[in-house]
């Protein structure tokens, strides 16, 4: 089973990915792209360009996994950001999941 500890990185790639690859073309990427262990644990998270489409690639301890989702309508919104990858907290993962922007709001103060 598939659970994110306190201690599990998120990371998103920035880059839009080719969503025709699979374990050894993300395991890849990982290692070069982001230059990141793609056995450490963390959670990998890559969009296509039109952003319908999204695939998580982790490690269990015992193998690879691939997760994918495609959207019927809408798009996902990945985090603005520089760099090759963001990093995500687990409910900033969970709004992307569900196709909700997570941008963060303008501080405010009452008067």
């Amino acid at each position: 089973m598939l659970s994110l500890s306190p201690a599990t990185r998120i990371f998103v790639a920035v880059a839009p990915l080719d969503m025709r690859r699979g374990f050894n073309g993300l395991y890849a990427w990982v290692q070069t792209v982001l230059q990141e262990e793609p056995t450490s644990g963390h959670w990998f998270v890559f969009l296509n360009k039109r952003r319908n489409r999204l695939k998580i690639l982790t490690h269990d301890g015992s193998g690879l996994w691939i997760l994918s989702k495609r959207l019927e309508r809408g798009t996902f919104a990945p985090p603005a950001g520089e760099g090759k990858s963001q990093c995500l907290r687990p409910e900033e993962l969970t709004l992307l999941l569900h196709g909700i922007e997570s941008a963060a709001r303008r501080p405010w103060h009452r008067v």
